[in-house]
């Protein structure tokens, strides 16, 4: 049963990080691989804020939004040069630089060791210790962040990110400064990622490097893309997909470096499927491949 809670609590934490990319992949039409990045940052601001600090969980939240969404700016204004695929590779370039920060900055983040013992969550007296706690805690996170996109996708500002999506001269040559648009919906994005990596962080209670490498980015973008850009329905269904299928192959009884490197395979196959016959995604109705 533990186990099957465990999942549910993943299905939760990736909902919440597809959500927040999909604000700017989606809507606005911005591929980015960075996002593992801006995860890695929060799960390491709450690590080091909890564990070297001693102070409290929800503090080491507040600087990991704070800090993700002040790194956003590295990737928001890089967009006033660089577009489309140019665009991919910048990101790509930061999710690497954020890898070898967090690798090689053993006096901050104990490089390759990793940080153990990061404290369970602790919130107005209730301390979550079991996966009920854990449920709770992802359900609500994922739900922010839902109704966070829900919120900006519904109004003004989200019309014009998706009208960026489609075609940004257009939008420049009506006088709106479409800039200032891709700094907030990006801040926004890093805020939401970088409060599911201090989920993560406090809920694994260890964490290292390898978990924010640029096959993370390329996950999280894959749950966009499956399950539907720009649309309601796109985060969760992607997540849960891309989370509960791979892990049919634990069942199998393959050994566990193999049944790793099938996922990697199955990740890859599935993406390239869906760009081929239903580039919408599953549940979506903006496709990047038409």
């Amino acid at each position: 049963m533990d186990y099957f809670l465990h999942v549910l609590v993943l299905v939760g934490i990736y909902t919440a990080l597809a959500a927040s990319l999909d604000l700017v992949a989606g809507h606005a039409g911005l591929l980015s691989l960075a996002h593992a990045g801006f995860y890695g940052v929060g799960a390491y601001a709450s690590a080091v804020v909890t564990v070297r600090l001693g102070a409290s969980a929800a503090l080491g939240v507040l600087i990991g939004i704070a800090l993700a969404a002040l790194l956003s700016l590295a990737i928001s204004l890089s967009s006033l040069r660089l577009h489309e695929d140019y665009f991919v590779i910048a990101t790509f370039g930061f999710q690497v630089i954020v890898f070898s920060v967090l690798n090689n900055w053993a006096d901050l983040t104990r490089g390759p060791l990793g940080i153990p013992g990061i404290p369970r969550p602790y919130f107005l007296g209730w301390e979550v210790r079991n996966h009920a706690g854990f449920i709770v805690l992802t359900a609500a996170l994922a739900g922010f962040a839902y109704l966070v996109v829900w919120r900006i996708a519904s109004s003004p500002f989200g019309r014009v990110l998706r009208a960026i999506r489609e075609d940004e001269v257009l939008v420049k040559s009506l006088g709106k400064g479409t800039l200032r648009l891709k700094i907030d919906a990006f801040a926004v994005s890093a805020a939401l990622a970088a409060s599911a990596g201090s989920l993560y962080a406090h809920y694994i209670t260890y964490i290292d490097p390898t978990s924010f490498t640029i096959m993370e980015s390329v996950l999280v973008l894959s749950m966009v893309i499956i399950g539907g850009p720009a649309s309601p329905w796109g985060p969760p269904v992607g997540a849960t997909v891309l989370v509960t299928l791979p892990e049919a192959l634990r069942f199998i009884g393959l050994p566990s470096s193999v049944a790793a490197n099938l996922r990697q395979i199955f990740h890859g196959c599935l993406l390239v499927l869906m760009m081929l016959l239903r580039p919408r995604g599953l549940a979506g109705r903006y496709g990047f491949g038409r």
